[in-house]
């Protein structure tokens, strides 16, 4: 056990003790930051099921308007009209803090906000049905991005909330009990060290009174 690899000193159980103050918060403020990183996990879970139903309803719209539309016009027009894209977009990340888990936020920035800008054909030869699947995918494009950020988060924070859990674990039934274990051991190695010395002590001064009186203390 750990306790027979200490050294049974009085500066040893003190280093121990102010060792044990230090885990036992450090203990405390791991289990709070855990507890909060799973409240906010939740949190994000709930989020990412709501938006995940709402972009796969969007992308069946979406695909169901493009089966349409390949039904209606030959796959060569369909092919020219997509070929060249009208319209460009940005895309940018910064950072977010939860928790002292660095999250991704993800800014997405069209060319110019005119709606009619998403088709990259004339209306002359194109049918409806193409126009609504293009109006469904650029509407849906937003979601999908911030589902993209939401499920990248999850997977930090979830790597997180895992570190943390083995940490109080290692903490409360490794460290802390070890520790523990120690100071007893030393403070019964001390206690014995000390009876021992006042038992010493007692026959040193019976000796000493016997020598000096010769008289024998019973």
């Amino acid at each position: 056990m750990a306790s027979t690899a200490v050294n049974p000193t009085r500066m040893e159980l003190t280093r121990l003790k102010k060792r044990l103050v230090t885990a036992r918060r450090g203990h405390k403020l791991l289990k709070d930051k855990r507890d909060e990183l799973m409240r906010q996990f939740f949190d994000i879970v709930r989020r990412n099921r709501e938006l995940r139903a709402k972009v796969e309803e969007g992308l069946t719209q979406a695909y169901a308007g493009m089966k349409v539309a390949s039904a209606v016009m030959s796959s060569d027009f369909l092919e020219q009209a997509l070929l060249y894209p009208s319209q460009s977009v940005s895309l940018t990340m910064d950072s977010r803090n939860i928790m002292s888990v660095q999250t991704p936020v993800y800014h997405f920035q069209r060319e110019n906000d005119n709606k009619g800008g998403i088709f990259p054909y004339g209306y002359a030869q194109t049918s409806g049905e193409l126009d609504d699947a293009i109006a469904a995918f650029s509407d849906i494009f937003e979601e999908m991005l911030e589902l993209a950020q939401i499920e990248k988060t999850m997977q930090l924070m979830a790597q997180e909330i895992e570190r943390t859990r083995r940490r109080v674990n290692a903490l409360e039934y490794v460290m802390i009990p070890d520790m523990e274990e120690s100071i007893r051991y030393i403070t019964m190695k001390l206690d014995e060290n000390e009876r021992s010395n006042t038992v010493r002590l007692m026959k040193v001064k019976d000796m000493v009174l016997n020598e000096a009186h010769n008289y024998e203390t019973y």
